[in-house]
């Protein structure tokens, strides 16, 4: 009888292994796995003496790890294209920026000369009032000298770009020309330039000063 009631005993424990998947004597209980990122259905937890841990904690520890990484690299990949494109903006900033410099140096080039053509301009009238006086014998010496700084000046802003307008028998260009007073002539089309009052002068293609002069009417 002994016997059979161990062999009954052994039979009992032997389909407890089964249904647990543990070779050793121990207790079921019924325990919630819970995790960080997703809860899991209740599952069978087998404690025994030997120390054996859930059959389902390394599956579930594997797959949260691979989420935690996709997630990893999901935030990263976002962080890559802020970045691009913080970048790409500072580029076009920065070209737009070199661009502008460029150009307001180019301009400054150019035009360098422009403050300083305006006060000589003044200047050259003034010395050509003077070559149109008449002169004499006792003059003369000092009219030369007077022509010679004259063309030195014009010369000098000639190689700057500086150049008289063209305004004695051309048409009226209101662009280029300032008049002061119109007047019939016989022979001449109207809105022809028939004199010059005060000569205009240009910086390349800027206007320096418009010539003031009389028109036929």
């Amino acid at each position: 009888m002994e016997d059979k009631k161990k062999e009954e005993m052994e039979q009992e424990v032997n389909q407890e292994h089964e249904h647990c998947g543990c070779d050793c004597e121990h207790e079921h209980q019924q325990e919630e796995c819970c995790c960080e990122h997703e809860p899991g259905p209740t599952e069978e937890h087998c404690e025994c003496k030997h120390g054996h841990g859930p059959k389902h904690e390394e599956h579930h520890h594997e797959k949260h790890k691979k989420h935690d990484e996709a997630k990893e690299i999901e935030k990263l990949n976002e962080e890559i294209s802020n970045l691009k494109n913080e970048y790409a903006k500072a580029y076009a900033d920065t070209e737009n920026m070199r661009k502008r410099l460029q150009s307001e140096f180019e301009q400054s080039k150019k035009y360098r000369i422009q403050s300083f053509a305006l006060d000589i301009l003044p200047v050259i009238d003034n010395l050509e009032r003077a070559l149109e006086t008449p002169s004499t014998e006792e003059t003369e010496s000092y009219r030369k000298g007077v022509e010679m700084i004259y063309n030195q000046l014009i010369h000098a802003l000639s190689k700057e770009g500086v150049e008289e307008i063209e305004a004695q028998g051309q048409p009226f260009d209101p662009n280029f020309h300032q008049a002061l007073m119109t007047e019939h002539e016989d022979g001449v089309e109207p809105g022809v330039v028939i004199q010059v009052l005060q000569k205009g002068y240009k910086l390349k293609d800027r206007i320096l000063r418009a010539s003031m002069v009389k028109v036929s009417e």
